[in-house]
């Protein structure tokens, strides 16, 4: 697996956190009632992505530019058009990963793909007040961000950051446990478009190599 799909599935992970997060308590501290507000509107989300890779130095390692879909309960869908293409979709049980330079398609069951994450919570499983520590990190550049911390130590990442220009989510940071950080930047953010109903589906190409398979449902 390249780094894009490593890093873009962590993406996704973090996103699926977010749609979990009206699970919240109600008593839960100031700092995460922006994330509640905005989630708690939210059925389903389009935008366009910038990423960036940093190594442990700050140094930028991988770039890449694509377009989200997310809809509530699990689905998601990742589309980078550069520098390669590469598609990473879930129906809520199914993960497809389609590399088209390599002519390959993996397929999992989502919780044999993210069981070891807090991605349980895109099966429905859990729940964020359960899996993090969430605080207040502060104002940047006109950005208010929040910090979710995982409990748990056997995660691949040890913090997730949300920033919010104004009403709207606009900035998402992963740091995982090498030091590496995702930066992903949302922009032309549409909350609660109607999407396409085979937004979340994915039938292998004809000819391509399909590797993994999933438990009959």
């Amino acid at each position: 697996m390249s780094c894009f799909k490593h890093q873009g599935l962590f993406a996704v992970v973090a996103a699926g956190c977010l749609l979990a997060l009206p699970v919240l308590a109600q008593g839960q501290a100031r700092d995460v009632e922006r994330v509640q507000r905005y989630v708690e509107r939210l059925s389903t989300l389009r935008a366009e992505f910038r990423q960036q890779v940093l190594d442990g130095t700050g140094s930028i390692r991988e770039e890449a530019q694509g377009t989200l879909m997310l809809q509530k309960p699990g689905r998601f869908r990742w589309e980078y058009r550069s520098p390669s293409e590469q598609l990473l979709v879930s129906d809520g049980s199914t993960v497809w990963l389609y590399d088209v330079d390599l002519d390959q398609v993996t397929i999992r069951d989502v919780g044999q793909s993210l069981s070891t994450t807090p991605a349980m919570l895109l099966s429905g499983q859990g729940s964020v007040g359960e899996a993090f520590t969430v605080s207040d990190g502060g104002q940047a550049e006109g950005i208010d961000w929040v910090h979710l911390t995982p409990k748990l130590d056997e995660t691949d990442f040890r913090e997730i950051r949300l920033g919010f220009r104004g009403r709207e989510l606009e900035r998402m940071e992963l740091v995982d446990r090498l030091g590496q950080t995702t930066r992903i930047q949302f922009l032309d953010v549409e909350r609660n478009p109607k999407l396409p109903p085979d937004s979340f589906t994915f039938v292998p190409p004809p000819g391509v190599d399909v590797v993994g398979s999933v438990a009959p449902r």
